[in-house]
């Protein structure tokens, strides 16, 4: 399980590494163009129910901590996906990933 730590937050943000890896990549780019968004999420099993809703821009640290050392093949169809929603009013949505990974059989 990845971890974001965002700003001065208490609470870290857990996401499973490999939709870490994807998401790393859509958020790296819209902050290195200087753009504001949020980044929702439904909260993982054994927390409290719910969905949570952070807003993001370049100033504020961020750090992303994966627990696997090597990283994932990543899939350009899920981060075309996530890019599509960072695009939308409702900002990004950690969605779950609907393709096979690279690499896969069957």
């Amino acid at each position: 399980m990845g971890t974001i730590f965002y700003g001065g937050g208490a609470d870290p943000i857990l996401v499973e590494d490999r939709a870490l890896a994807h998401l790393k990549v859509v958020i790296a780019t819209k902050l290195r163009r200087n753009e504001s968004f949020t980044l929702s999420w439904r909260h993982p099993e054994g927390e409290k129910p719910g969905r949570s809703t952070i807003w993001l821009h370049p100033s504020i640290p961020l750090r992303f901590v994966f627990d696997a050392p090597e990283p994932p093949a990543l899939s350009a169809e899920w981060i075309t996906a996530m890019a599509n929603s960072a695009n939308t009013s409702g900002g990004i949505t950690l969605i779950p990933e609907h393709v096979r990974p690279s690499g896969s059989s069957s």
